[in-house]
């Protein structure tokens, strides 16, 4: 019975010396992080390709964290993506990364995670700061100014314009911190040369009903110049709009996103302009930005406020 005892103590022995040999981060890491990546609609292109992102970068870091990745069926579906938050909270992830489908509608859940214990990283919509600070929270806001990149396109399609002539604005979902900044960018470069903003009204971020829209406005104001739509999927409905209506290479349009369906109507002139706000990355620099917060043991509201991410513009090559 003694043998069995001293073999015992000398096998926990050998397991603490043994421990004690392994790097410190080896010995602390007995927990994987786990990152969800809640976005909007996945039959937009944008956020598949932010999805793809996300999931290269988790295969290239297998050690560092896991990743869960969804996202609702259209871009107004709010309540469903209410649904997945609360989801992840009882699977209890360590981080939360999310493009809100609605700046103000998603920040109950949010503080809700956030009171879980959840670190929550803000990317490509930026919640309402207003909402947020009313609920006590900080959440950090990581993505492109909006409004900066929306005048990029809105001032190169200035330059093929003259004063008075007239334009219409096909915004996002208009409940939207991005759908409102883009718009802001629109107005601020159409104003600079003294073009008027017509008409605005909301496409939804959908081909569709960005497709409706753009044809009501051409059917209303005949002299209309060109569409500034606030992505590049009500872009591909508008351009198929001003093609219906007979219009095409008097009306011009232009977008925003860059994404791959975008390209060849950049080539052959049916969009004249759009800008890349290069949705892979913005999901990595959202799950980077959580992943530092858990390795410097930050709370939430020790996190910054925004962290700016690049927009540049794109035209034909």
């Amino acid at each position: 019975m003694k043998q069995l005892i001293r073999r015992r103590i000398l096998a926990a022995g050998v397991a603490l010396a043994a421990a004690s040999m392994l790097p410190l981060g080896a010995q602390a890491q007995d927990h994987k992080p786990k990152v969800a990546l809640v976005m909007k609609s996945l039959a937009n292109e944008f956020f598949l390709t932010m999805e793809d992102g996300a999931k290269d970068y988790q295969k290239q870091h297998p050690a560092d964290f896991d990743l869960i990745a969804n996202g609702i069926k259209n871009e107004t579906d709010t309540s469903a993506q209410i649904q997945m938050v609360e989801q992840m909270i009882v699977s209890k992830v360590d981080v939360i990364v999310i493009a809100p489908a609605d700046s103000k509608a998603l920040v109950p859940v949010i503080k809700k995670a956030v009171d879980a214990g959840i670190i929550v990283v803000n990317i490509d919509n930026r919640l309402d700061p207003d909402v947020v600070k009313s609920k006590g929270i900080k959440v950090p806001f990581v993505g492109p100014d909006n409004r900066k990149g929306a005048r990029l396109v809105g001032d190169y399609l200035g330059k093929t314009l003259k004063a008075g002539d007239e334009v219409g604005i096909v915004e996002g979902v208009s409940t939207t911190t991005n759908a409102q900044q883009r718009t802001a960018g629109f107005k601020d470069a159409m104003a600079a040369v003294n073009v008027k903003v017509v008409s605005l009204q909301s496409g939804d971020w959908e081909i569709d009903k960005g497709n409706a829209v753009s044809s009501a406005m051409l059917n209303e104001y005949p002299n209309m110049k060109a569409l500034l739509c606030g992505n590049d999927n009500m872009a591909i409905g508008a351009v198929s709009a001003v093609r219906a209506a007979g219009r095409a290479g008097k009306v011009t349009v232009v977008g925003y996103d860059n994404i791959a369906a975008i390209h060849p109507m950049l080539a052959d002139g049916r969009v004249l302009a759009t800008a890349d706000q290069f949705a892979a990355k913005q999901a990595v620099f959202g799950i980077d930005t959580g992943l530092k917060a858990l390795k410097d043991h930050k709370k939430q509201n020790d996190l910054s406020d925004i962290v700016e991410t690049p927009v540049e513009l794109v035209i034909k090559k």
